[in-house]
């Protein structure tokens, strides 16, 4: 059976239009939905009125007592008035009478019998340290010098001295043997140098035995004294053995 068709009611000849029209109403639905803005939403915050140690805001009336005034202080005392007997007691005095008694024997006091004996130097000690003498020893060439500068020049002379005498031993110098001597000796009264100490460090015997050359070099001094009486006199000084 031949199937009769219609060319004027074909369901497929406008298709393609309305696709395009179609496809533009969704376009535009598309574009108006993205554009349109809505409201932004609106956070309400209640605002508390806060103040401190969670008072409410009323206003507080705080009431002092009233001002207390302290009582006058009481009148002084008077004054107590010591009433004082007015008497005056003599006292009986013995008075010795000056008179000369002419057949009273006159006593005769030899010089001898009054006062006491001249200084004999016997409480001064026989030795002194240089530090408390009265007049120190002076070396030779310090005796035109003032009394007050006569230390200085002694220091001076005894440093001079250990400069020029000074010889740094060999075999001490190629074991590293170094340190301080203490040196100590006394100016007897005749101005010599005697019993002379020394005391070095640890394994410094070559030391020690090389200040006691240098100190056995010294000359011979003008003695200490003390109350112009010479007395022994002991020093000290130090001899410095450094390598360089």
């Amino acid at each position: 059976m031949e199937l009769k068709k219609n060319p004027n009611v074909d369901p497929k000849r406008n298709s393609t239009l309305f696709f395009q029209v179609g496809l533009a109403a969704v376009l535009l639905l598309t574009f108006v939905g993205i554009e349109l803005k809505s409201a932004d939403p609106i956070i309400e915050t209640e605002k508390l009125n806060l103040v401190d140690n969670f008072v409410d805001d009323e206003e507080t009336i705080i009431t002092l007592p009233p001002v207390q005034r302290l009582p006058p202080p009481p009148p002084p005392a008077p004054e107590v008035i010591q009433v004082v007997e007015d008497k005056i007691i003599l006292e009986d005095k013995k008075i010795e009478t000056t008179e000369v008694d002419e057949k009273k024997p006159v006593v005769v006091v030899k010089a001898s019998e009054v006062g006491e004996a001249g200084d004999d130097f016997s409480d001064i000690p026989d030795e002194l340290p240089f530090a408390v003498i009265e007049d120190i020893p002076l070396f030779p060439g310090c005796e035109t010098v003032p009394k007050a500068k006569r230390l200085d020049c002694f220091n001076e002379k005894m440093a001079a001295h250990i400069s020029k005498h000074f010889n740094y031993p060999q075999s001490a110098a190629d074991e590293g043997t170094q340190g301080r001597v203490q040196v100590q000796f006394v100016i007897d009264k005749q101005g010599n140098v005697t019993d002379v100490k020394m005391r070095g460090p640890k394994g410094g015997e070559l030391l020690e035995k090389e200040a006691q050359r240098i100190i056995s070099k010294l000359p011979k001094f003008t003695p200490g004294k003390q109350r112009g009486k010479p007395v022994r006199v002991k020093y000290g000084v130090p001899i410095n053995f450094k390598l360089q």
